[in-house]
């Protein structure tokens, strides 16, 4: 399944033996892709060769590599308003969900796969979800989707190319709601605190 990789793409996927080894990967080699306005939707293969990433690129790339360490390639959409959504790789180990994902937000990032549905994992980001101006902006999240089903459509694991089929798939399937609309008026503005260590990432 993974023949297309060149020497240096399999020694890079070597070493991402595990989740964690994924994430931290995503964290120390791939910087973040100041595209993410929505100008560039690069396969795995192409950030490995950029060394950027925006969340939905890291997300896919952490597809990958979850899929070659034998979990399903599996993506979650976030769904924001008044900012961007959030994808993130996720995966299950003895039933528990967990994900890893590329943000230039501290908060964003990976899940340990202690997480009972993926409405728990999804909630665990919504402190951590906020614009610039402080707004609280998670409401709801999409199921998991298979990227397998995009393996022949468009060799998304293969391509040098685009493969904005994946975020346009995502855009038009439901997304579960996270918040009444009582509760969204409820909702404060950020801590400035989680705010400041939220914003760490974004040297990254």
């Amino acid at each position: 399944m993974f023949d297309f990789f060149d020497a240096r793409e399999r020694k890079i996927f070597r070493q991402m033996d595990s989740p964690a080894k994924i994430q931290k990967f995503l964290d120390d080699e791939i910087g973040y892709n100041q595209e993410a306005g929505g100008h560039t939707c690069h396969s795995p293969r192409r950030v490995l060769r950029e060394k950027v990433a925006h969340c939905m690129e890291g997300a896919l790339l952490g597809a990958l590599a979850l899929r070659r360490l034998g979990y399903p390639p599996l993506v979650l959409d976030l769904e924001a308003v008044r900012d961007t959504d959030h994808v993130l790789a996720v995966y299950r180990v003895e039933g528990r969900w967990g994900a890893v994902a590329k943000s230039d937000y501290s908060g964003l990032r990976s899940r340990e796969p202690v997480y009972s549905t993926i409405r728990e994992l999804a909630l665990s980001y919504f402190e951590h979800f906020f614009n610039p101006l402080g707004e609280k902006t998670l409401r709801a999240y999409s199921r998991p989707v298979n990227l397998a089903r995009f393996d022949r459509k468009i060799e998304w694991m293969s391509t040098l190319g685009e493969v904005w089929e994946i975020p346009e798939y995502l855009c038009e399937i439901p997304h579960s709601s996270i918040l009444t609309k009582s509760m969204e008026r409820r909702l404060s503005r950020m801590d400035r605190r989680l705010y400041a260590a939220g914003r760490l990432g974004g040297v990254c």
